[in-house]
């Protein structure tokens, strides 16, 4: 099995100091996807060593903003980095690997591509949504583009949208703002509807309400888990059918979280 973890870290260095290094030592992902990295290359390996993990990283051009990564303990044979809108505000939200997964057990060796993004979040009805589209047009013709020839991928992270009234505790009271948006949701559709791209946090999760990724800081949000699924992972048909279990791990407390987003984590039978 190959286990997949995705996760929002809200800042690597806050994240490490909250205690990620202990869920790491007790999950073991064989491969980590980030979001919201904030810092430099030399940052993230100062908590993700070369010397354990094959790194690959898009730092965002702002300083303490955004950023992807993505840490393997399974080489990489290639790395794309972004996806060349060249416009301000989308760097450090889009990194691609492809891992090079031996042969085992009959199975030839064979390409794994995995993808780390971060989609803006904006505010309705500002100049930041249509941006927010923009890269979302982007986003949805390169996966038309991964999906050709039965490849094996997954586009993991922190997309922002909650994509139907089961994916968020407070529907009603969302439905004029971002991340709930129709026209945001559509995007969603169109890559699981018209693309036959596979949403694994609910495939593998059960019908829904939740389970939320991602609960604000304030207030009681956790404690009433009163939450977003807005951290996905999703997969390729072919990949699809090699996933067995999809778990979000939730902490136990508000004081034991390390972030405001939960990982979400994908067994696959690689």
């Amino acid at each position: 099995m190959l286990t997949v973890a995705s996760v929002n870290v809200n800042g690597i260095r806050a994240a490490f100091r909250r205690g990620m290094q202990e869920w790491l030592d007790v999950r073991k992902p064989d491969v980590l996807l980030l979001q919201e990295v904030r810092g430099s290359d030399e940052i993230l390996a100062d908590h993700l060593a070369p010397g354990t993990w094959h790194l690959a990283h898009e730092e965002a051009e702002a300083k303490g903003r955004a950023g992807v990564a993505i840490a393997s303990r399974v080489p990489m044979s290639a790395v794309r980095i972004g996806l060349g809108t060249g416009v301000t505000g989308d760097s450090g939200r889009w990194v691609e690997a492809d891992l090079e997964l031996p042969a085992e057990g009959g199975r030839p060796a064979r390409a794994l591509t995995v993808v780390s993004a971060y989609i803006h979040s904006a505010t309705a009805g500002t100049p930041s949504i249509d941006e927010k589209y923009a890269f979302l047009e982007r986003v949805t013709a390169r996966m038309r583009e991964l999906q050709d020839g039965g490849r094996l991928a997954v586009v993991a992270g922190d997309v922002n949208i909650a994509h139907r009234e089961v994916d968020i505790k407070n529907w009603k009271g969302n439905l004029t703002k971002a991340g709930f948006l129709p026209e945001e949701r559509a995007y969603l559709d169109r890559w699981f509807d018209e693309l036959g791209w596979r949403d694994l946090g609910r495939d593998l999760g059960g019908p829904g309400p939740g389970p939320y990724t991602w609960w604000s800081w304030r207030g009681k949000a956790f404690d009433n888990d009163a939450g977003w699924r807005i951290d996905y992972q999703i997969a390729t048909p072919a990949l699809a059918e090699l996933a067995r279990t999809a778990t979000v791990d939730r902490a136990a407390t508000y004081d034991a979280r390390f972030s405001d987003h939960a990982p979400l984590v994908v067994e696959y039978d690689l």
